[in-house]
């Protein structure tokens, strides 16, 4: 419980720093990162060596700092996301791109799918999103009681319903669906054996969830990719939203697995700089060997 409360006094300060100030913690903590040996940053230049084989060390260098300085961003902006009122934390999206075609789509009868990489502050992201549409998100319960009902407390408090990562989850996923309601789902995290397929991400063979394809076979959904990108000198975040790829319709199943990851790495495009390399997204490999 020790831990909790430390991350819970992390949280109510850091909700009250105002965000210029944050960043510049976190750039000290990003340059730190990639100065010092550890994972994050060895995890970081494997995969955008791999990733962007074109681009030269001093080009991956740099990408490498700023998505470490972006990691840690997201992680000093976590208090704004939990901690403030809902409209506080709304208010830090100060621009929005393809939000009117979203919305209309939400609000008709075809359930919705919307995906959200780990692109700069997906929390703030998912609350934005949310606001007066029904909605239920996926998520990992963490191991901690305490911090499973903190997250279910923060993230529901715009109206957002929470299905966990199991069997039991997916069913109330599918429901809402078939309701009509909109779907959240976190599609770059590796999957279990049973609930993924391997396809090319960035060119590297990646195991990648199969959910939500199903889901899309089972519900006839319509699915979006939506992220925040982070705005300079503390100006908030520009959200945008966009349809998928087509192919995440597609009937074959591995068709449509790679269209779900292209339509992540066209997210990813946008600001290569802040998307979590940190993450081993290819810690699984066809042939067994080992990637990191």
């Amino acid at each position: 419980m020790f831990k909790y409360y430390l991350l819970l006094s992390f949280l109510f300060v850091t909700a009250r720093i105002p965000m210029r100030i944050l960043h510049g913690l976190a750039w000290v903590w990003g340059a730190t990162l990639y100065t010092l040996p550890n994972r994050a940053r060895d995890t970081t230049l494997r995969n955008l060596r791999a990733c962007f084989p074109d681009l030269s060390n001093a080009e991956i260098s740099r990408l490498a700092k700023e998505s470490l300085t972006s990691t840690a961003s997201t992680a000093m902006e976590m208090g704004k996301s939990w901690m403030l009122p809902i409209d506080k934390t709304c208010s830090l999206v100060t621009q929005t791109e393809g939000l009117e075609e979203f919305k209309q789509a939400a609000g008709g009868k075809q359930g919705i799918i919307l995906l959200a990489p780990h692109l700069s502050n997906w929390e703030i992201f998912g609350l934005y999103v949310c606001q007066n549409i029904e909605s239920t998100f996926m998520y990992q319960p963490p191991k901690l009681p305490a911090l499973d009902r903190l997250l279910q407390r923060t993230r529901s408090r715009g109206g957002m319903k929470l299905a966990p990562a199991d069997r039991k989850g997916v069913s109330m996923v599918l429901k809402a669906l078939q309701r009509g309601e909109m779907v959240g789902v976190l599609p770059d995290q590796v999957p279990n054996d049973e609930g993924g397929e391997f396809s090319k991400f960035f060119g590297e063979q990646a195991l990648t969830m199969t959910l939500v394809s199903k889901l899309v076979a089972r519900s006839q959904a319509r699915v979006f990719c939506g992220f925040v990108v982070r705005l300079p000198k503390g100006k908030g975040f520009k959200l945008t939203i966009r349809e998928a790829d087509q192919a995440i319709y597609d009937e074959e199943l591995l068709a449509s697995v790679r269209g779900l990851n292209k339509s992540v790495e066209d997210c990813v495009l946008m600001a290569v700089e802040q998307y979590q390399w940190e993450y081993k997204r290819f810690r699984r490999q066809p042939d067994g060997k080992k990637f990191y």
